[in-house]
């Protein structure tokens, strides 16, 4: 393969930006470049391939891993990151891939025949268990980065057919509490403030969905001075987001006001036809969510008469980061990003401190399959507390920060059902 040696530069220097800031993943480098616990261990891991992601591969790769890459999403991959990725891996991605170039990709990347994947939305779970059974035999075991991923697998563990166990990256909490939370929230305000260039301060923003993600963006949006509406089919979520500040209405009356409507629900058609007509002149749709199926494109297409490209974007992005819309009345719609994850189509993806915490789970949970092998059940785990405190007490660590610890009295008064003291 040719080899193009300004783009590795380009990629080169956004990774080393990265490694400079994820201080956990770097202490854990350091433990492991001397234990190479992940030595003679073949790692499949498809996720979105930028800077970030390019820091957990060379971690990995520092543990005695050898990796194979692909993109989670046809629309994420940063070019000049995968291209100096190839230094550390066996790469498979490139932004703007068909579907097909999409699964293929996948498909090359478990060539390796993994003993461990690292998924971040579940098709490659989905692939090994649909298409590939015969690679899951040897599979030590998995893990998954999102949400979308994880109410994929507890499907596939429901219907009794999962192969291998799996570790929930997504539902730890040093994970969800951040990276769900601030990480969507500054990411997606950014990548739609980045596509658009527009002011949100006094604009009318609707957040459909009002999980970690969805609360995220709508503090974020908040805080930037917007006038925050959330939609939600939770009646508890929806009561959480009226008592935090927010008003709460369906989606049919909220998009009649909203200037954005910013979707993080990880279902399907959330906003539909009826929502689009509703919708006022110049209204800007944007999808948080891992998948393109929340922002309904072919029912938006359907109701209109013309469509055009806006706002071309060089590196990393080397395309068009906003579709307008022309309603037969002669309403003009926009879409972010192709209805894809806003927050890495147009933008940056999560910030570097968050995606360490995230990616040091991602590292400790292979770790931890590796040790344990062959005592696993075919089951989904969740990453063990000592592992999610560990991630925090590292962090604490390279924050410099000391908290106090509990007396042994103290200890013995939370354990005891009695009132002595």
């Amino acid at each position: 393969m040719n080899v193009n040696e300004d783009l590795m530069e380009k990629g080169l220097q956004k990774i080393e930006w990265a490694e400079n800031w994820m201080k956990i993943l770097a202490e854990i480098r350091k433990r492991w470049e001397k234990e190479k616990p992940l030595k003679g261990i073949k790692i499949t891991a498809t996720l979105h391939v930028e800077a970030k992601t390019a820091t957990l591969i060379k971690t990995l790769v520092a543990g005695g891993a050898k990796v194979s890459v692909a993109a989670c999403n046809p629309e994420t991959t940063q070019d000049d990151v995968a291209e100096a990725l190839r230094k550390y891996a066996r790469v498979y991605a490139k932004r703007g891939m068909s579907e097909e170039e999409y699964w293929e990709s996948i498909r090359r990347a478990l060539d390796i025949e993994p003993d461990i994947i690292i998924d971040d939305g579940g098709d490659t779970h989905y692939l090994v268990h649909a298409e590939l059974p015969e690679l899951a035999k040897d599979i030590i075991g998995g893990t998954e980065e999102t949400t979308t991923g994880v109410k994929r697998l507890f499907a596939m563990q429901k219907e009794g057919i999962l192969k291998y166990p799996v570790v929930l990256v997504n539902e730890a909490r040093m994970k969800y509490l951040f990276d769900n939370r601030y990480g969507t929230g500054e990411s997606t305000i950014f990548g739609i403030m980045n596509a658009t260039n527009l002011c949100l301060s006094g604009k009318t923003i609707v957040v459909c969905g009002y999980g970690w993600c969805g609360r995220g963006i709508a503090f974020k949006a908040k805080g930037m001075g917007a006038n925050v509406i959330v939609c939600e089919v939770d009646p508890i979520r929806a009561c959480e987001a009226i008592m935090d500040g927010f008003h709460v209405m369906r989606l049919i009356d909220a998009v009649k006001h909203a200037d954005f409507v910013i979707t993080a629900t990880g279902n399907i058609k959330v906003v539909r036809k009826e929502h689009f007509l509703a919708a006022k002149d110049g209204c800007i749709f944007a999808n948080a969510g891992h998948f393109n199926v929340e922002v309904w494109i072919s029912d938006l297409e359907s109701i209109s008469i013309k469509k055009r490209k806006l706002r071309y974007f060089g590196l990393p992005y080397n395309d068009y980061l906003i579709e307008e819309f022309t309603l037969k009345n002669g309403k003009k719609l926009y879409l972010l990003g192709k209805g894809r994850l806003v927050n890495l189509v147009c933008g940056q993806g999560h910030p570097v401190e968050v995606m360490d915490l995230s990616f040091s789970l991602q590292a400790l949970s292979v770790e931890w399959l590796i040790k344990n092998k062959g005592k696993l059940k075919k089951q989904l785990y969740r990453v063990p507390r000592e592992i999610d405190e560990l991630v925090a007490k590292l962090k604490l660590k390279t924050l410099k920060v000391e908290i106090d610890e509990l007396t042994e009295e103290q200890k013995r008064y939370l354990e005891s059902w009695k009132l002595e003291i």
